[in-house]
């Protein structure tokens, strides 16, 4: 049986790791400094005491007269006394000064460390005609002393520290509150609240990222209007087209002979149709507001081409002449999908205004100094008068006596692809063929 791995819970907070890292290195600077400082210490106080413990031999050996030296009293335990004991060339004791340490008596010249009594000594000897004269510390006192100047010196670092963490914990606390400010702004907004969320007193390393949600806030609520928009439209003008087809079944329901049958299916067969190329259109509108595809280089002349041969069915049909009057080879930076859907309705509109028997054509002009490529899309028809070319650009807006049966949405697709794009859309008086002339400019790459 396999046991179960507790899950260990890991930080995330911003907050937390910069508290706990400022918090651990305060901590650890201390430490350091108290093991240098004792370290250093110690080294004073072994220079110090080792300096005395030769002077104090020097001045055995000039016969000097003996004496016993600091604490005398063996059963005090925080006796830092010098032992002393002097020795005569055969070896015999003449001098021990009173302590409760046991050395051992032979003598190594010079400084060593000697265990003994459960304890390590710090013993110096020497050596002279007449004695040989030996001096020992327990380093015990050595380390207290050293222990002692070092809390000295670490004592007020260590009042401090706590000091120290507070105002670590002050700021980083106060340097994230505009933060937590605008997690508590975001917290407290209803789901359709996308206004922007205000960026003032922030840090220069979470700014841009405010800024980031701002323009995000600013597209998700343009989408959100693009969906209401469609939802809207698309009831309001399916409610017509639905409501025919209902009249079209109910007549083609009481039809009482063959003729009056076909008439009512021919109509609902053309409401049926009118309707998909409704919701066609719709859907083509809702994609072409909500796509955010990244622009390539795109053939202008080679989606021109396209879109003139997929309707060349249509214009037969009425038989309108449709061609490519002139083709330079241009390239354009954009989403070639939507181009085509661009170039398709156009050519979709003109054929569709243009009396049996007319013209249309299709151009793609070259960029020039100054200027970008041209696509122009003219035709022999009705043109539209200058008051209502603004207007046709509207959703569903229909010009007034138009006789072609549409949706009113080719031109608004048109113009949301070209803005989509970045190019001009301009309709005027074509001179050549004395209908209507669409002009779609591209900015220069």
């Amino acid at each position: 049986m396999m046991m179960a791995v507790p899950k260990v819970n890991v930080t995330h907070s911003l907050r937390g790791r910069l508290l706990w890292f400022l918090l651990a290195a305060i901590t650890m600077a201390a430490v350091a400094q108290a093991m240098i400082a004792y370290s250093s210490a110690l080294n004073d106080a072994d220079q110090i005491f080792d300096y005395h413990m030769q002077q104090m031999a020097m001045s055995l050996r000039s016969n000097a007269p003996m004496a016993a030296t600091g604490n005398t009293d063996p059963n005090d335990p925080g006796n830092d006394e010098m032992v002393v004991q002097v020795w005569t060339p055969d070896g015999i004791q003449v001098f021990r000064s009173l302590s409760r340490a046991e050395l051992p008596q032979r003598a190594v010249l010079g400084f060593s460390n000697v265990r003994a009594n459960g304890t390590t000594y710090r013993v110096f000897s020497a050596q002279t005609a007449t004695q040989t004269i030996q001096i020992a510390q327990d380093l015990a006192v050595r380390k207290r002393m050293a222990g002692t100047l070092a809390l000295r010196t670490v004592g007020p670092i260590a009042l401090m520290a706590p000091v120290l963490m507070l105002v670590v914990w002050w700021v980083v606390s106060g340097s994230l509150g505009p933060v937590a400010r605008v997690q508590r702004q975001l917290a407290s907004r209803k789901a359709d609240d996308l206004s922007e969320v205000s960026d003032a007193e922030l840090p220069d390393e979470v700014r841009p990222l405010v800024q980031e949600l701002n323009l995000l806030f600013k597209r998700v609520g343009t989408a959100f209007e693009a969906q209401q928009n469609f939802v809207a439209d698309a009831a309001h003008e399916l409610r017509t087209p639905l409501a025919a087809l209902k009249l079209q079944i109910l007549s083609l329901a009481r039809a009482d002979c063959s003729e009056a049958r076909e008439l009512a299916i021919s109509r609902l067969a053309a409401g049926v149709e009118r309707a998909s190329r409704l919701v066609e259109q719709l859907l083509v509108l809702a994609r072409t507001e909500a796509a955010d595809a990244k622009l390539e280089p795109v053939s202008l002349t080679d989606l021109a081409k396209r879109a003139v041969g997929d309707m060349a069915g249509a214009a037969q049909a009425r038989e309108i002449d449709l061609g490519l009057e002139q083709a330079d080879e241009s390239t354009v930076e954009g989403q070639g999908d939507a181009l085509l859907i661009l170039l398709r309705n156009l050519v979709d509109n003109a054929v569709k205004y243009t009396p049996a028997g007319g013209m249309v054509d299709v151009s793609v002009l070259a960029a020039n100094a100054g200027a970008g490529a041209r696509l122009v899309v003219e035709d022999s028809g009705p043109g539209i008068a200058p008051e209502e070319r603004e207007r046709v650009f509207h959703r569903f807006y229909r010009v007034p006596g138009s006789e072609a049966q549409g949706s009113g949405l080719g031109l608004a697709i048109i113009r949301a692809i070209a803005e989509r794009h970045g190019a001009t859309l301009a309709l005027d008086v074509s001179e050549r063929l004395g209908g209507l002339k669409v002009t779609v400019e591209f900015a220069p790459r």
